[in-house]
């Protein structure tokens, strides 16, 4: 198996790639002890068999540039093939600002084409590759070097059989005319916004039972501050201070370091130093926050008072829609979806696109009291209510 460790070898497959049609792209990366991704290998491979045209790109050779590669994902008449590409992206993005055009994540197109909410990857090599993986370099140190034989087998085959995968799926999309839904959910995963967090708006992921608006501005001035100290030291969040701490911070309102000293959740790192500093500035800001500027609570967390009668229909024709489309279930509508149905609102992503199709104007007309259902045979279908 080749490894790829200068840029001239790196350019010399990048300009093979473009003459075809596609390429799987894969990545190891370590992020527990990071905020960032630390890209550790990178797994390339065109069309071919077994270890036919597939390499292993070692982005901590020294002197290594990607930009070949990033060239190659900025090139268009290549399709870019993934699994799960979420956070292979945001390394890409995150690293150098590019996003790979056009883009086919495996799993998304598995769970349109019928393999249901758990198309992971190793169901997949089993299922259409009919092939086995070895998963014991799954969790190992990707920094380290030299790699193992082990490891650089287990990565391989992480592009080798997404090729015999990304071919069954696209030819699977082309038969049912569903490519259109798969490109919907792609262009999430296109939207550079996906991979950007914004200090400011960090507070809207920290968890709280409380609803005051005072206390939330005390939240959002902890949880941005933590959020810039995280990103400028590249360390995860947790170690700068866990939720636990941030909430019980916004509630003892310390405003000396003394009063922080008395902080019980908090770890002894940050009782000194810049990050205690942070936490009294953060308080102190959040306390004299104007009344203009306060955050409100997001209401629609808030469980809808609805029917429960009516939840567990949209339920049941849920089901009845993911079973005769061969569509996931997630991925076709949550359970916030169908409370938030049930309770009148319409700008909910089950209502929209592909998902209309399938589900949202039938789940509409259940509302409405258009249409009843009822059992043919095993399964549940819908019928027109007469008025």
């Amino acid at each position: 198996m080749k490894t790829l460790t200068t840029t001239e070898e790196l350019a010399a497959f990048c300009e093979e790639a473009r003459r075809h049609p596609y390429v799987t792209v894969d990545t190891e990366f370590l992020r527990e002890r990071t905020y960032y991704s630390k890209l550790c290998l990178v797994q390339l491979a065109m069309p071919g068999e077994g270890e036919e045209g597939a390499v292993l790109v070692d982005p901590l050779a020294g002197g290594l540039s990607l930009e070949p590669l990033h060239d190659l994902f900025r090139d268009e008449n290549v399709v870019k093939v993934f699994h799960a590409a979420r956070q292979d992206l945001e390394i890409f993005h995150n690293e150098a600002g590019v996003l790979p055009r056009p883009l086919f994540d495996t799993q998304v197109a598995a769970m349109v084409c019928g393999f249901g909410d758990q198309a992971g990857y190793e169901t997949l090599v089993r299922k259409i590759a009919r092939q086995s993986l070895d998963k014991s370099s799954r969790f190992t140190d990707w920094s380290r070097r030299p790699l193992s034989d082990a490891q650089k087998a287990y990565a391989l085959g992480d592009v080798t059989h997404l090729r015999v995968i990304y071919e069954h799926l696209d030819r699977k999309l082309e038969e049912t005319g569903r490519r259109r839904w798969v490109e919907e959910e792609i262009a999430t995963l296109l939207n550079p916004e996906t991979y950007i967090t914004r200090p400011e708006d960090a507070w809207k992921r920290v968890k709280t039972r409380t609803s005051s608006p005072r206390f939330l501005a005390i939240v959002r001035e902890l949880a941005r501050f933590r959020e810039e100290y995280a990103q400028r030291r590249n360390i995860p969040r947790n170690r700068v201070f866990k939720d636990e701490a941030l909430l019980e911070l916004a509630s003892t309102r310390p405003g000396n370091m003394q009063e922080l000293g008395r902080a019980r959740l908090l770890m002894r790192e940050a009782r000194k130093g810049e990050i205690a500093e942070g936490i009294l500035a953060a308080v102190k800001a959040g306390l004299a926050a104007d009344t203009s500027d306060l955050p409100r609570p997001d209401r629609r967390r808030d469980k809808p008072q609805v029917n429960p009668a009516l939840i567990d229909l949209l339920r049941v024709l849920l089901k009845a829609k993911t079973e005769s489309s061969g569509v996931a279930q997630k991925l076709i509508a949550s359970a916030a979806d169908l409370e938030a149905i049930a309770a009148g609102a319409r700008d909910v992503p089950a209502l929209k696109g592909w998902r209309r199709d399938v589900f949202g104007a039938e789940a509409l007309k259940l509302c409405n009291g258009e249409v009843g259902l009822r059992v043919k045979g095993q399964d549940v279908v819908t019928v027109p209510v007469k008025g």
